[in-house]
């Protein structure tokens, strides 16, 4: 007697966890080539890893099947991925010869995207955004993952001036700080074409794409140095370096309390594995 076949819906929610768990793989992988030094693919496997964390967000909000569980993987998945194999990377590529401390700034870059993350799931998480709080983990992981692409071009070699040790150590520091700021960046925005901002979305996401795939090496390092950066300047010219909302801290100091009984999720602007994450960051 043959079983009865699974349900579509079973399956359909199972779609957007693989997609984590993929994103999981090429994040090890990642690991794994750097210990080989096999430096450039590495960093791409970490890219690869970003673009999957973005898909199973949108396959979860457009099938409507996040979950919790979802949503608690990937944010495990996230702390390996764009937290311990891009500074593992970077250690391999420019701090593994900088002294017995050097490991430091890697530990406190991951320490903060823990924070990131969890921070994320209580405050941001389920919830329609139009910004994050902080700056997001793949983002920050993909910038430090394209660094030593970039170094493989003409334009890094017309660059002689810049001290990179330091100015990577800085990075870093950087980095880490924003993770777990109140600074706000700007989610990717909607594209469409019945409004003037849907036809600026669909025009950004368009020329991140071309020049993505055309120059990739060239494009990615410094788009994620701009998006770091257009954060910093935005909140300094707007004055959001003021603490969170009073919604925020007491979400963030107050008791979590889990509801067994509702286990679906759908979310806003945000989406992924467990349903209304953001698209493609935390």
């Amino acid at each position: 007697m043959r079983p009865p076949p699974l349900p579509l819906r079973r399956v359909v929610i199972v779609v957007p966890s693989l997609f984590t768990l993929f994103n999981l793989f090429f994040g090890i992988w990642a690991i794994v080539l750097a210990t080989r030094g096999e430096f450039y693919r590495a960093g791409w496997f970490i890219v690869f890893a970003g673009i999957l964390d973005t898909l199973d967000g949108r396959v979860a909000r457009i099938s409507g099947t996040g979950t919790r569980f979802g949503a608690e993987l990937d944010s495990l998945v996230d702390i390996v991925s764009f937290g311990v194999a891009p500074t593992f990377l970077m250690y391999q590529v420019e701090f593994a010869g900088g002294g017995g401390a050097a490991w430091i700034f890697c530990y406190f870059f991951v320490m903060a995207a823990a924070i990131r993350l969890a921070r994320f799931n209580v405050t941001q998480a389920g919830r329609a955004k139009a910004y994050f709080i902080g700056l997001p983990s793949p983002a920050a992981g993909m910038t430090l993952a394209t660094y030593y692409p970039f170094t493989q071009t003409a334009l890094y070699g017309s660059l002689h001036g810049p001290p990179w040790h330091l100015l990577l150590t800085f990075l870093m520091i950087a980095l880490t700080i924003l993770m777990v700021s109140n600074v706000h960046y700007p989610t990717l925005p909607r594209a469409g074409f019945r409004t003037a901002s849907g036809l600026l979305g669909l025009t950004l996401i368009v020329v991140i794409l071309v020049f993505g795939i055309w120059k990739h090496d060239e494009f990615l390092f410094p788009l994620g140095i701009v998006y770091m950066t257009y954060g910093v300047v935005r909140a300094i010219l707007l004055g959001f370096f003021a603490g969170p909302a009073e919604d925020e801290e007491a979400e963030i100091a107050g008791p979590i309390v889990i509801d067994e009984s509702s286990q679906t999720y759908r979310g806003g602007a945000g989406g992924g594995a467990g349903g209304p994450r953001r698209p493609g960051a935390a």
